[in-house]
């Protein structure tokens, strides 16, 4: 046998009597969708519903013919609590954890469901800024794993999302050279 399998088999052989250490895990963060991921999204509606107000005070029929009037009033009321309840629903559909040994999401409101994906199984960490995002220190990480059920996963509207993504890259990183394994070759 080669000294690489030797060495390969031997590494087998303490996996399996548990001499790799068993520490407890422990929480690194825990988060959820921020507001300020759909800033870009209220902005714009803000911009046109301020639009379709001067447009009625520039074209009087708008003001003076009641159906229209109600159903301009009523589609931008109906925009605002669309967005309104996009934002509400993210925020409580949507819980990250990362621990030391784990990524954990959930999702659901009424339905909910509860997804772990080992760090070791994590392959890519990045995230994504638009410009609003930016001046808002919000984004989104982008996770690919080879877990069979998230092999891409996005987290949208997470604040702080440089250090967020750190924080998962970094445990990812932690935790396969504490298995031992080389970063490379997974």
């Amino acid at each position: 046998m080669s000294d690489a399998n030797e060495k390969f088999g031997r590494a087998i052989d303490q996996a399996q009597k548990g001499s790799v250490k068993d520490e407890p895990e422990q929480d690194l963060w825990e988060g959820s969708y921020s507001a300020k991921g759909m800033l870009g999204s209220l902005i714009l509606a803000s911009f046109v519903t301020m639009f379709v107000i001067v447009m009625m005070f520039v074209f009087p029929i708008l003001r003076t013919n009641a159906i229209l009037y109600w159903l301009i009033l009523g589609v931008i009321l109906l925009g605002w609590a669309y967005l309104l309840s996009i934002v509400a629903y993210r925020k409580l559909a949507n819980h990250y954890e990362l621990t030391t040994q784990r990524f954990m999401h959930r999702d659901g409101v009424l339905v909910r469901t509860m997804n772990r994906i080992e760090l070791l199984d994590i392959d890519d960490v990045s995230y994504r800024q638009g410009p609003i995002e930016l001046v808002f220190n919000v984004g989104n990480i982008i996770i690919k794993s080879s877990d069979s059920s998230h092999p891409e996963l996005v987290l949208y509207g997470i604040s702080d999302v440089r250090k967020v993504a750190d924080a998962i890259d970094n445990a990812r990183r932690t935790e396969r050279r504490r298995r031992g394994l080389h970063i490379e070759s997974i």
